[in-house]
């Protein structure tokens, strides 16, 4: 869902949904369910954007943040 906003301790979690659904697609590909291969295929895309937007918006580390110049405004 677009509109769901992971929060950074769920992040973990979301690396177990992957393995899951990765053994889910290992066990239907096995048994030839092309349908649910593609479902879960797109399921796993948009987990992965999901968690990597997650990670983007919640640094685990320090932010680099630029230092603005102050100064006399330059007159032209």
């Amino acid at each position: 869902c677009p509109m769901l906003h992971v929060e950074p301790q769920m992040i973990a979690r979301l690396d177990d949904l992957e393995s899951d659904l990765i053994v889910r697609r290992e066990r239907a590909e096995a048994e030839g369910w092309q349908g649910e291969i593609e479902g879960l295929e797109v399921t796993l895309d948009h987990l992965r954007l999901k968690r990597e937007k997650a990670r983007r918006m919640n640094p685990s580390g320090p932010v680099d943040l630029p230092i603005p110049a102050f100064g006399r405004p330059s007159t032209n």
